[in-house]
């Protein structure tokens, strides 16, 4: 099959959606996309990246923009073909972020002189650890591509602009005991017992809310996993918490490191997990120009995307996608037509 980026986008994404590509199986799609940028585009330089394709201008305009979709998807759940019922497309991919990626290759290919110079950076293994994630290697191999003034990630967003991201970061609270016999507990030292004054200050844990640029962030922190117990007549002499916060982006790691070092006194904890924020940067002036083309008010991305790794690399980052973020990696996932719609225009009127 080949892919014609001169359909509409609503098609492109049911044939970009009907090429399965689970993390790590993105070659397919990947030969495709290059293959179709390279007939449809010929305006672009086009390069090659392990199983990541990239395009750009190179107009000398003063200003350029990043429009950044990954390639691949969670596993299938029984979700594919693409099916169109009414107005919505159903299948793996088409909120996260097939759709998307639709979008700006149909733009990659309609907006041959836009007045931004852009980079289109279609990339693989984002679903899976951060290790893996294509741009890293991108950052690493070819820099040079990933500079611009302003990046939109095309994770869906229901078609309003999403600016900055919070930051994530998992610790491990540990709590050692003593064993002993159940028949005799009282000569040991019950570590999930132990556990019960963190569970209780988890309980009633008030997370801020900060208005950051005008736009509120809601932070969160939750126990998300329990490790403990050695068999059914042993007192556990070690058990382990797991807990998830969600951080505001006017927070470092540092400084959420410390807050629930705070929040946690007394107990040995450690961090085991972490990604930095993006602070909205809704002032850079290119930023500002997709807000005023998008005609509404931007919100706070409240999940961790890879704006962040664009904002670490100094310049305005937003999430602006189709389709609802609630139904990524559900057996339900589907795009409104109306949302492809929406976003494509915005695109369009600001990059022409």
């Amino acid at each position: 099959m080949a892919l014609d980026l001169h359909a509409d986008p609503i098609d492109l994404t049911a044939a970009l959606v009907d090429v399965p590509s689970e993390s790590g199986q993105e070659a397919e799609l990947a030969d495709l996309v290059e293959a179709a940028l390279r007939r449809d585009a010929p305006h672009l330089e086009v390069v090659r990246n392990g199983d990541a394709v990239l395009a750009r201008t190179n107009l000398g305009e003063p200003s350029r923009v990043i429009l950044a979709g990954h390639l691949d998807t969670v596993p299938a759940n029984d979700n594919l073909p693409v099916r169109r019922e009414g107005e919505h497309l159903h299948g793996l991919g088409t909120v996260d972020m097939k759709s998307g990626d639709a979008v700006f290759l149909h733009l990659a290919a309609a907006v041959a002189e836009p007045k931004h110079d852009v980079t289109f950076v279609f990339y693989d293994n984002e679903e899976v650890e951060a290790t893996r994630n294509g741009l890293g290697r991108i950052e690493r191999e070819l820099p040079d591509w990933l500079r611009a003034d302003l990046a939109i990630v095309g994770e869906p967003s229901n078609a309003v602009i999403e600016a900055g991201c919070q930051g994530t970061m998992r610790v491990q609270l540990r709590i050692k005991g003593q064993r002993a016999h159940t028949a005799r507990a009282w000569r040991g030292s019950n570590a999930i017992h132990g556990l019960y004054e963190p569970l209780r200050r988890l309980a009633e844990y008030r997370p801020r809310t900060p208005e950051i640029d005008g736009l509120t962030y809601h932070e969160g922190l939750q126990a998300v996993r329990v490790h403990g117990g050695v068999a059914g007549n042993v007192v556990p002499d070690d058990a382990v918490l797991d807990i998830n916060h969600r951080y505001a982006p006017d927070r470092s790691p540092e400084q959420a490191e410390q807050h629930l070092r705070e929040v946690f006194d007394g107990y040995e904890l450690s961090v085991v997990d972490v990604s930095p924020g993006a602070l909205p940067g809704l002032d850079a002036p290119a930023a500002a120009e997709l807000v005023r083309a998008a005609g509404g008010q931007p919100v706070a991305k409240l999940g961790w995307t890879d704006v962040a790794r664009f904002s670490a690399l100094g310049m305005a980052a937003v999430n602006f996608g189709p389709g609802d973020p609630a139904l990524a990696h559900t057996r339900q996932e589907n795009v409104a037509i109306s949302d492809i719609t929406q976003v494509t225009q915005v695109l369009r009127t600001f990059l022409s």
